[in-house]
């Protein structure tokens, strides 16, 4: 707690406005919005990495944001780092009354079912879905809404039935592909991967690491296929199509390429 206590001073010192930081004292909430995406990102990589050290490094680079924007509303008369965390500690008493109250739960499916319901009782909102933001990426958003949907029963008890839902709908996007219809066959797509997202999260996977990881996979066997050509001396937009593919099948074992 002392260090923590002594972070605030450190960034109540850098806001002021005599004898502070020229650019801390230039951000705004909206200047730092940016960074705090940004340290989310490299946590998430740390993570990833399996870092220790980077971990702690980010964790700490995130931990600045959450405080440098709670002293930015402190100067503004809204709220302090101190009610951020009391609220916090507040929502977390009241999301687990398995552990601070009388109810009984039985495993974490039925906890993360009983979280969003209470949810939507603390937020009053009509629908059990969230208004989640919108810059939030699509198959995340996809796999969130999915997940509470399920919180009152509306899912599949299979993810091999949910499967089956994809199966379904890449008939349906080629009937469009065939018909040629642009807005159908876009409409179509969409439900593609939404369906692909809840199989996803029935097998326990999250679909946006999943295709994060798939993207780099992509992007390391296409350029090894770059290099082999450039190796050979050979034009890659000169290449064809069943030569870059022997190349793609060779950068599955290459040791150069690891994926």
């Amino acid at each position: 707690m002392e260090a923590f206590n002594k972070l605030v001073k450190i960034l109540k010192r850098l806001r002021n406005p005599s004898g502070g930081c020229p650019w801390d004292r230039k951000q705004t909430l909206h200047s730092l919005k940016e960074y705090v995406l940004e340290e989310a990102y490299e946590l998430v990589e740390a993570i990833e990495m399996e870092s220790v050290d980077k971990q702690k490094e980010e964790l700490g680079d995130l931990l600045l944001q959450i405080i440098f924007l709670s002293q930015l509303h402190r100067e503004k008369g809204h709220f302090t780092i101190k009610d951020v965390i009391d609220t916090l500690n507040r929502k977390l008493i009241r999301r687990h009354p398995h552990i601070f109250g009388d109810v009984t739960v039985r495993t974490a499916e039925e906890v993360r079912q009983n979280w969003e319901k209470i949810k939507k009782s603390d937020n009053k909102k009509p629908s059990i879905l969230s208004d989640y933001p919108a810059r939030m990426p699509a198959l995340a958003h996809a796999k969130r809404i999915a997940e509470q949907a399920s919180s009152v029963g509306f899912d599949w008890d299979d993810p091999l039935k949910a499967l089956e839902k994809v199966e379904e709908e890449i008939e349906e996007l080629k009937k469009e592909i065939y018909a040629g219809n642009h807005e159908r066959v876009e409409e179509e797509i969409g439900d593609l991967l939404f369906a692909a997202a809840n199989v996803a999260r029935l097998t326990k996977v999250n679909p946006e690491f999943a295709l994060k990881n798939t993207n780099q996979k992509f992007v390391t066997r296409f350029r090894y296929i770059e290099e082999q050509l450039k190796q050979q001396g050979k034009d890659i937009n000169k290449t064809s199509l069943d030569e870059m593919e022997s190349l793609w099948q060779k950068s599955k074992t290459s040791n150069d390429y690891p994926v």
